[in-house]
């Protein structure tokens, strides 16, 4: 393989050789029969651009607002669970390359790295992502920990109350602590970068749970708790006591549904971000690219859109914008990063996309990402 990285796929490619299978297929994968994991980035290919020709190109701009702090671009990073088990202390890494280029770094509640350990690494737009759990005041703590470290948004995510079936995981032992097959065995054995990182790192299970959480002392105790603690009854209730606990700016993640998108603009949050879960929810849902106008024609200015699921380049960045999202969000586009080249993977990843959206803006004929709307799609 060309040492020359030029898109995101060549970092897929590399994370694939350099990170263990069992934890490269928990990113790389969907549920069920991946039908919508695969979906989300081809039906991003369907939207065509206009090209314009003989267009001031000079002194272009992508810089803008997310929740009305600054952006160098209208990309975040998403919140994925398990991020440090793609490379040793990969939170502290991806949060150090967002700050580095001007973009907010989303800690998951799932994370390696706890959220005392990455703010002090994280820029000014550090935000933390909510699950809601049956223990109440851990989800409280939790709450708390978040503003005392200084985060500036909070990004509750909706769409995960039950947990969908991803069938690679069960195939490759992966739970809490993993139970790996012989055949997973013998694949670490071949990956001695990514072991030799992580026996230098004392980062190995969740920081955020571990310790925090009552009764969760180490990785045994992990299993157990984490199998219960998932609130298959979370509803708009909680929504509004977990606004009132933070009292700061509040992302609702995981809408996909015109309706929901109403619900989330009548509990007072400052954006919801229109997400699949990447296609590891509900297998046959609908793209988040094309949920996107609907949600966007509901609610119109009342609330900021936000979009994630399937972005893997600077173009799908842009289509989304085009079509009414205000930000954007990288998942796997990071994580290939991550796990192929660790901190400068991360880096590579956020500037093939920042370069590919402005060479994009550039060949449609603006200057000014903010000026972006559905004029620039072909009809």
């Amino acid at each position: 393989m060309s040492n020359v990285i030029t898109c995101i796929e060549d970092l897929r490619v590399l994370a694939e050789r350099r990170v263990p299978r069992m934890f490269y297929d928990y990113a790389d994968s969907g549920s069920w029969t991946e039908s919508t994991y695969r979906a989300n980035t081809t039906d991003f290919a369907k939207i065509k651009f206009r090209q314009r020709v003989a267009v001031n190109m000079d002194n272009r701009t992508l810089a803008t607002t997310m929740i009305g702090q600054p952006v160098s671009m209208p990309m975040a990073i998403a919140p994925t669970g398990m991020t440090g088990m793609q490379h040793a202390d990969g939170e502290i890494l991806a949060a150090r390359a967002a700050a580095k280029a001007g973009i907010p770094f989303t800690l998951s509640t799932m994370s390696i790295c706890s959220l005392e350990d990455v703010a002090e690494h994280a820029g000014s737009s550090f935000w933390f992502q909510l699950y809601v759990m049956r223990d109440r005041e851990f989800t409280g703590n939790l709450i708390d920990r978040a503003k005392k470290v200084g985060c500036s948004a909070l990004v509750l995510t909706l769409d995960l109350q039950i947990l969908g079936q991803r069938h690679k995981d069960l195939k490759n032992g992966l739970s809490a602590p993993p139970k790996p097959t012989l055949a997973n065995l013998i694949n670490l054995a071949t990956k001695l970068r990514w072991c030799k990182a992580m026996l230098g790192t004392k980062r190995r299970t969740f920081g955020n749970i571990v310790g925090h959480a009552k009764g969760v002392d180490d990785m045994s105790s992990l299993s157990s708790w984490t199998a219960d603690q998932f609130d298959a009854s979370l509803s708009w209730d909680d929504v509004a006591w977990i606004k009132d606990r933070w009292g700061g700016k509040l992302i609702l993640k995981g809408i996909i549904d015109p309706v929901d998108a109403e619900l989330a603009v009548k509990s007072g949050a400052d954006a919801l971000i229109v997400s699949n879960h990447g296609g590891r929810q509900l297998d046959g849902a609908l793209t988040a690219i094309e949920a996107l106008p609907p949600i966007v024609e509901a609610v119109g200015s009342r609330i900021e859109v936000h979009m994630d699921s399937g972005i893997r380049s600077g173009q799908d960045v842009l289509k989304a914008i085009a079509l009414g999202a205000k930000g954007t969000y990288i998942g796997r586009a990071f994580l290939y990063g991550l796990g192929a080249m660790g901190e400068e993977g991360v880096t590579a990843a956020i500037e093939i996309i920042r370069k590919e959206l402005d060479l994009t803006m550039a060949f449609c004929g603006l200057r000014d990402i903010k000026l972006v709307d559905g004029k620039i799609l072909a009809r």
